[in-house]
């Protein structure tokens, strides 16, 4: 652990626009990334996870923007920065693989040429050196025939090479930080395999730290040390990978960790079903008053319909926002 976190992030808020009213899709947002962690950011769809990411990297647009809040990278602020310095920081010192990578990929030029250019933006080579680098940042994710396959568009490719080329361009100039959001979705489960074991060893070599974006707990658990669980715009419990699976406090995490197949161990048991949690996210617009879990919480009482639950730091580290936690 390091006396400076290499990413600080506290009370991030991000605002949706709905007409002339404004609403908090992310709210009080606050955590750390160490120099070589990877923290994992998990919750349903709809809570805030990628919105997160991309305003870490400037990336927010209309109808939603950075309300408030702290993004401390490297010790220095970053959330002021100017459209020239943040391009100069995103996809050098900061990259981010995105959830779906035929949408990131432009499709009207071939994949090579998409890698070359973060060489040419951000390391001064000339095309004719970008290119031959691009080739390697191939070989690197192991792309079968390299020197054939940066000739290829998007859509030439198949979805595990798509997201093998998604990860050379975020690797390309050796990040800091990078942003993995939903890096495996819709991939085989033998492809999503060798994709987080990419990620795992080429962050290994290089030292980089990694924000693991999912609703995969699976994922979260074999690839984080740390771990937050998002719900409606907020984090509700942060806490050590380890502590949140085996001794969840927050009845959202609960859930989730009930929710998750274990092979044979519910048939031992009898339980036929899965566990589920009624309800669905709320829309930003229509957030409950008190806490926002309260809708689907089988533990709510008065108090969870008055009060927004505060903070409250565990004694074995990390914290919860419930209020009955206990």
């Amino acid at each position: 652990m390091t006396a400076q976190p290499l990413l600080e992030v506290q009370n991030l808020r991000i605002d949706l626009a709905i007409g002339n009213a404004r609403f908090p899709a992310v709210q009080d947002v606050s955590f750390t990334i160490e120099k070589g962690e990877t923290l994992g950011l998990v919750g349903e769809s709809g809570c805030g996870k990628s919105i997160t990411a991309l305003a870490l990297i400037g990336l927010l647009r209309p109808p939603l923007s950075l309300a408030g809040g702290t993004i401390r990278f490297n010790g220095k602020d970053i959330q002021n920065l100017s459209s020239a310095e943040m391009r100069k920081l995103r996809g050098n010192r900061i990259s981010m693989i995105f959830q779906e990578p035929m949408t990131a990929l432009n499709p009207l030029s071939p994949v090579g040429r998409q890698i070359a250019e973060m060489f040419v933006l951000h390391k001064g080579a000339t095309w004719k050196e970008a290119e031959r680098h691009a080739i390697e940042a191939l070989a690197s994710v192991r792309v079968p025939a390299p020197d054939r396959r940066v000739k290829d568009y998007p859509h030439q490719l198949s979805g595990g090479m798509r997201q093998r080329v998604m990860i050379a361009i975020a690797l390309a100039c050796g990040p800091d930080l990078l942003l993995a959001d939903e890096p495996t979705t819709a991939l085989d489960v033998t492809v999503q395999a060798e994709i987080l074991d990419l990620i795992r060893e080429l962050s290994a070599a290089k030292g980089t730290a990694v924000l693991m974006i999912s609703h995969d707990l699976g994922l979260i658990a074999n690839m984080c040390r740390r771990v937050g669980v998002m719900y409606a715009g907020r984090i509700v419990e942060h806490r050590a990978a380890e502590d949140i699976f085996r001794t969840p406090s927050h009845p959202y995490t609960k859930g989730l960790v009930a929710s998750l197949p274990l092979l044979g161990a519910r048939a031992q048991h009898g339980q036929k079903r899965l566990q589920e949690i009624e309800g669905v996210v709320p829309p930003v617009a229509d957030f409950p008053v008190g806490c926002r879990f309260n809708p689907r919480c089988y533990a709510a009482t008065d108090v969870c319909h008055v009060d927004d639950p505060a903070v409250t730091e565990l004694r074995h580290g990390g914290y919860v926002r419930c209020h009955h936690h206990d």
